[in-house]
C-alpha cells in the first residue's frame, strides 16, 4: 500500500505514468531491475498480438500486434536526479497494414494524402527518447526539467497505452484525438514547478502530428504550448486539467489552429492478494479551424481480481465532424454523437521469468446517429479482438 507523500524526495516512481505526467502512487511499477555504476535501471513493457475484425463495409479484419517496450534509467545527481527513457513499439511493423488497423468510427491523421477514418494509425517505432531531472529544492519545492526528441508535452491524461485502467484492451481509445493524441511529439521541453501533491508545468513542443513514415524522427520548429496542472490529493487518486494550442497540428489543413481543453482523474486501489482495480475518467474537447468546439467524454476501468482474472470495460461518447468521418457532402458539415461500449476479459497465465502472458477477449457494439446507419451498414455495428498479452506486470 502507497503511503501519504510529505516531501518531495519521497515522491515515487510509480506516480510516474507517460512523459512527466501523474497517475496514482497506488500503482504497481514492475519491470525488471538491476543497477551499475550507480545507475538504475528497469525494463518494462506490454505487447498484444492478435486478429481484429470490425463488422461492415467501413470495417475489415487484420492480424495485429500493438504495444511498446522501453528503458529507463535514473540517477542521484546533486540534489536531484536525472532520468533517461527509450521507449520503442513494433507497430510500424505488425500494424500498418493500410495506414493502420480496422477500427469503427476511429479518426485522426492521414495515409497517403488522405485522412484515416474507421482505422487506428499505428504508432512511430520512437515512442519516446527523453532526458528528465528534478531537483529537490526543499520537502515542500522543486522543480523539473524534461527534453525530448520524441516525447510527451504537459497535455492530457496519461496516454491511453499507458494508462493501467487501459492495460489490458488491446485497441486504441476512440476519442484519443481530443484527449491524449501528442503523447509522441517530435520535439518537446517541458518545464514544472512541484511539491509533494501538485504540479505545475508548461511545455514547448512540436505540435504537428507525425507523417505516414514510423520509422523516423519528424524534427520541426517547436510552434505549440501547453499547461497543466496535476494534483495527487491522496495515494489513490490523481487529476489533472490541461489547454494546449497548436497552430498547424494536421498537414492536410495546415492554417488550421487547434486549442485542446482535458480534464482527467486516476483511481487505482488495490484488491486483496495480487488484485487492483483502476478507473479513469477523461474530458477532452477540440476547437478546430471554423468548425467550432467538439467534445469527447472517456470512462474506462480495469478489475483485476486476483493477479489471474481480468475484467475491463470502456464507455466513450464523442462527437465527431463529417470531416474527421471522411463523409460527403452536406454531412461533412454536421456533427455526430457517436458512441462505443467495450467490454473484455483477460485470463493471465502466471509469470514465465520476468513476463506474465495472458489471453484475452476484447468486443464491442458501436452506436451511430440514424443518419449515418446507411454509411455504417446498421445503428449499432460490432467489432472485436482475440489476443495474447506479454506484460511485465499482472
Amino acid at each position: 500500500m502507497a503511503s501519504e507523500v510529505k516531501s518531495v524526495r519521497d515522491i515515487p516512481m510509480m506516480r510516474t505514468a507517460s512523459g512527466t505526467a501523474w497517475q496514482p502512487d497506488a500503482s504497481p511499477h514492475i519491470g525488471v531491475h538491476w543497477g551499475a555504476a550507480g545507475w538504475h535501471f528497469m525494463v518494462h513493457g506490454l505487447l498484444f498480438g492478435g486478429y481484429d475484425w470490425q463488422q461492415g463495409a467501413r470495417g475489415g479484419d487484420a492480424p495485429l500486434g500493438l504495444g511498446w517496450l522501453m528503458l529507463m534509467a535514473d540517477r542521484e545527481l546533486g540534489a536531484g536526479r536525472l532520468g533517461a527513457r527509450v521507449m520503442l513499439s513494433p507497430e510500424p511493423f505488425t500494424a500498418q497494414h493500410h495506414g493502420g488497423y480496422p477500427l469503427l468510427l476511429q479518426t485522426g491523421e492521414t495515409y497517403r494524402g488522405e485522412p484515416l477514418r474507421d482505422r487506428q494509425h499505428p504508432h512511430d517505432l520512437f515512442m519516446e527518447l527523453a532526458a528528465v531531472y528534478t531537483h529537490v529544492l526543499s520537502n515542500n519545492w522543486g522543480f523539473q526539467l524534461y527534453a525530448a526528441p520524441a516525447g510527451e508535452p504537459a497535455l492530457g491524461p496519461a496516454a491511453f497505452p499507458h494508462r493501467l485502467s487501459a492495460s489490458s484492451d488491446p485497441l486504441a481509445a476512440l476519442s484519443h484525438h481530443w484527449q491524449d493524441s501528442t503523447h509522441i511529439s517530435f520535439g518537446v521541453l517541458t518545464a514544472g514547478l512541484l511539491t509533494p501533491v501538485a504540479k505545475l508545468e508548461g511545455s514547448w513542443f512540436n505540435g504537428r502530428e507525425p507523417d505516414e513514415n514510423r520509422l523516423d524522427i519528424d524534427f520541426r520548429k517547436l510552434d505549440a504550448y501547453s499547461l497543466r496542472l496535476s494534483v495527487n490529493p491522496t495515494p489513490e487518486v490523481s487529476a489533472q486539467v490541461s489547454y494546449g494550442y497548436l497552430p498547424s497540428h494536421d498537414v492536410l489543413h495546415a492554417d488550421e489552429p487547434l486549442h485542446r481543453l482535458t480534464a482527467s482523474a486516476m483511481f487505482h486501489r488495490p484488491l486483496g492478494d495480487g488484485g487492483l482495480w483502476a478507473t479513469t475518467a477523461v474530458f477532452g474537447r477540440n476547437v478546430e479551424g471554423e468548425h467550432g468546439g467538439t467534445n469527447a467524454y472517456l470512462l474506462e476501468t480495469n478489475l483485476n481480481l486476483d493477479g489471474r482474472n481480468v475484467l475491463f470495460g470502456r464507455a466513450e461518447l464523442i462527437e465527431k465532424t463529417g470531416h474527421d468521418l471522411s463523409l460527403d457532402e452536406p454531412l461533412a458539415e454536421e456533427t455526430f454523437p457517436v458512441t462505443v461500449l467495450a467490454l473484455g476479459y483477460l485470463r493471465n497465465l502466471g509469470h514465465v521469468g520476468p513476463v506474465v502472458p495472458g489471453v484475452g477477449l476484447r468486443a464491442a457494439v458501436n452506436f451511430v446517429p440514424e443518419r449515418l446507419e446507411s454509411t455504417y451498414g446498421g445503428r449499432t455495428p460490432v467489432g472485436g479482438m482475440l489476443y495474447l498479452r506479454l506484460s511485465s506486470m499482472p
